[in-house]
């Protein structure tokens, strides 16, 4: 080697686990999070750094064109999530369980969640709810399974809501909301979501917890943030909610792209020769 050559050191991204997310809330270092439900979505995130990865049961919205997320099944969850899996190197691996398969009784969430961690090989799970899946948020982690809550808006639970309405405006629901955290904390959840709430409660209920919150709609002082992938590429065009950030506009530049595509193929310009064999 020449003088002065240097050598160049790439160091490798470590494995991001439940207690990074914790330790980068202690030194204030924002959280990163996106929602992916194939292998090409999951490799790009982990690959360009994301933080943790959400096999969101969200994916009855925008993979299966569903008006709520209520219809998703566990084998439906499951089957998303092995094949995320297999992409993902480096990011938390966070899969949610899907409406009733924690509701029963503790044996059945028990086995259910248990089912979703040894079937998709992933991290965690997560579960909507404060107080009432206190008990089964202790009983999964004595078992060995790391869980996040999931707090304010909740969809599994808009048909009692009504609407997808800003949660914890009402001064009772806002202390419920704290309340509620503080139980998940003590039940043992490593982190928590803190859904479409008001960006004044969540910088409340974030000062109050020693586990870091991830915020969606619920302003800047969440230790993290969160967003479906589909809504902040501009996939999901019917979806207009103020926060979500949309970095590209893919479904415009896809039917572009179909468009002349097409056009290409009826005028015999696809493909030339350079193009065949």
């Amino acid at each position: 080697m020449a003088e002065g050559d240097k050598v160049k050191v790439h160091k490798e991204r470590k494995k991001i686990t439940t207690k990074t997310l914790v330790t980068m809330k202690e030194r204030g270092e924002k959280i990163t999070a996106l929602t992916a439900y194939d292998y090409l979505m999951a490799r790009y995130l982990d690959e360009a750094g994301i933080d943790f990865i959400l096999v969101g049961d969200s994916l009855g919205n925008v993979i299966q064109g569903n008006a709520t997320t209520l219809t998703v099944t566990l084998d439906e969850i499951i089957y998303h999530a092995k094949i995320v899996k297999k992409a993902v190197k480096t990011a938390l691996l966070v899969v949610d369980l899907p409406f009733m398969s924690y509701h029963v009784d503790l044996r059945e969430s028990v086995r259910n969640c248990g089912r979703v961690m040894k079937e998709t090989g992933a991290d965690a799970v997560k579960l909507e709810g404060g107080e009432r899946i206190a008990e089964v948020v202790k009983h999964l982690v004595k078992v060995g399974i790391p869980v996040m809550g999931h707090l304010g808006l909740t969809p599994q639970s808009i048909n009692i809501f009504g609407t997808y309405v800003t949660r914890g405006t009402d001064p009772k629901e806002a202390r419920m909301i704290q309340k509620d955290a503080k139980i998940l904390q003590d039940a043992g959840c490593f982190g928590v979501v803190l859904e479409k709430i008001p960006a004044t409660l969540a910088k409340k209920v974030t000062a109050s917890l020693k586990i870091p919150t991830i915020g969606i709609g619920a302003g800047v002082n969440c230790d993290g943030q969160i967003l479906v992938t589909h809504d902040m590429l501009g996939m999901t065009e019917m979806f207009h909610p103020r926060f979500v950030r949309k970095y590209l506009n893919i479904a415009e530049q896809s039917k572009n792209a179909f468009k002349n595509y097409i056009k290409d193929v009826k005028h015999k310009k696809f493909p030339n020769k350079s193009e065949s064999y």
